[in-house]
Protein backbone atom coordinates (compact mmCIF):
# COMPACT_ATOMS: atom_id res chain seq x y z
CA UNK A 1 0.00 0.00 0.00
CA UNK A 2 3.10 2.48 0.44
CA UNK A 3 4.54 2.10 -3.10
CA UNK A 4 0.96 2.81 -4.59
CA UNK A 5 0.87 6.17 -3.09
CA UNK A 6 4.11 7.73 -5.41
CA UNK A 7 2.79 6.11 -8.37
CA UNK A 8 -0.82 7.37 -7.65
CA UNK A 9 0.65 11.14 -7.29
CA UNK A 10 3.05 10.69 -9.99
CA UNK A 11 -0.14 9.72 -12.37
CA UNK A 12 -2.79 12.72 -10.73
CA UNK A 13 -1.45 15.72 -12.81
CA UNK A 14 -1.97 13.38 -15.77
CA UNK A 15 -5.49 12.18 -14.93
CA UNK A 16 -6.31 15.78 -14.34
CA UNK A 17 -5.48 16.53 -18.44
CA UNK A 18 -7.42 14.04 -19.69
CA UNK A 19 -10.45 14.38 -17.67
CA UNK A 20 -9.69 18.27 -18.67
CA UNK A 21 -9.57 17.26 -22.11
CA UNK A 22 -12.93 14.64 -22.05
CA UNK A 23 -14.87 17.92 -20.06
CA UNK A 24 -14.19 20.13 -22.88
CA UNK A 25 -14.56 17.86 -25.69
CA UNK A 26 -17.70 16.73 -24.14
CA UNK A 27 -18.67 20.31 -24.17
CA UNK A 28 -17.66 21.19 -27.80
CA UNK A 29 -20.19 18.23 -28.78
CA UNK A 30 -23.06 19.19 -26.57
CA UNK A 31 -22.49 23.28 -28.17
CA UNK A 32 -23.04 21.71 -31.71
CA UNK A 33 -25.76 19.73 -30.49
CA UNK A 34 -27.40 22.90 -29.54
CA UNK A 35 -26.67 24.56 -32.60
CA UNK A 36 -27.88 21.75 -34.49
CA UNK A 37 -31.55 21.80 -32.21
CA UNK A 38 -31.74 25.19 -32.96
CA UNK A 39 -30.94 25.48 -36.41
CA UNK A 40 -34.03 22.31 -37.29
CA UNK A 41 -36.27 24.40 -34.59
CA UNK A 42 -35.97 27.75 -37.12
CA UNK A 43 -36.04 25.72 -40.36
CA UNK A 44 -39.41 24.32 -38.86
CA UNK A 45 -40.27 27.67 -37.82
CA UNK A 46 -40.42 29.19 -40.91
CA UNK A 47 -41.80 26.46 -42.96
CA UNK A 48 -44.98 26.75 -40.51
CA UNK A 49 -44.71 30.77 -40.84
CA UNK A 50 -45.03 30.03 -44.65
CA UNK A 51 -47.56 27.75 -44.35
CA UNK A 52 -49.59 29.70 -41.34
CA UNK A 53 -49.40 32.89 -44.02
CA UNK A 54 -50.75 30.51 -46.97
CA UNK A 55 -53.56 30.07 -45.32
CA UNK A 56 -54.47 33.68 -44.42
CA UNK A 57 -54.00 34.06 -47.97
CA UNK A 58 -56.73 31.62 -48.97
CA UNK A 59 -58.37 32.48 -45.94
CA UNK A 60 -58.59 36.66 -46.79
CA UNK A 61 -60.06 34.75 -50.50
CA UNK A 62 -62.66 33.08 -49.05
CA UNK A 63 -63.37 36.04 -47.10
CA UNK A 64 -63.48 37.66 -50.13
CA UNK A 65 -65.68 35.68 -52.04
CA UNK A 66 -68.53 35.57 -49.10
CA UNK A 67 -68.56 39.01 -48.83
CA UNK A 68 -68.48 40.14 -52.57
CA UNK A 69 -70.95 37.88 -53.96
CA UNK A 70 -73.33 37.87 -50.85
CA UNK A 71 -75.41 34.26 -49.71
CA UNK A 72 -75.75 33.00 -52.88
CA UNK A 73 -72.26 30.49 -52.41
CA UNK A 74 -74.94 28.07 -51.22
CA UNK A 75 -76.51 28.08 -55.04
CA UNK A 76 -72.87 27.83 -56.45
CA UNK A 77 -72.27 24.87 -53.60
CA UNK A 78 -75.67 23.51 -55.17
CA UNK A 79 -74.77 23.70 -58.96
CA UNK A 80 -70.98 22.16 -58.09
CA UNK A 81 -72.98 19.26 -56.87
CA UNK A 82 -74.95 18.96 -59.28
CA UNK A 83 -72.37 19.20 -61.64
CA UNK A 84 -70.59 16.16 -59.36
CA UNK A 85 -73.49 14.01 -59.60
CA UNK A 86 -74.25 14.62 -63.62
CA UNK A 87 -70.30 13.44 -63.75
CA UNK A 88 -70.67 10.25 -61.63
CA UNK A 89 -73.97 9.63 -63.79
CA UNK A 90 -72.32 10.18 -67.06
CA UNK A 91 -68.59 9.63 -65.80
CA UNK A 92 -66.21 12.11 -67.05
CA UNK A 93 -65.08 11.48 -70.50
CA UNK A 94 -69.08 11.53 -71.92
CA UNK A 95 -69.37 14.64 -70.04
CA UNK A 96 -66.56 16.14 -72.47
CA UNK A 97 -68.67 14.83 -75.40
CA UNK A 98 -71.54 16.80 -74.06
CA UNK A 99 -70.21 19.99 -74.03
Amino acid sequence: MDGLVPIVGAMAPFLMVVGIVWIKSQAKLEEKRIASTVENSAEKAAQYATRIAEMEDRLRVLERIVTDKGYNVAAQIEALRDARQVDERLGIEDRAKVR
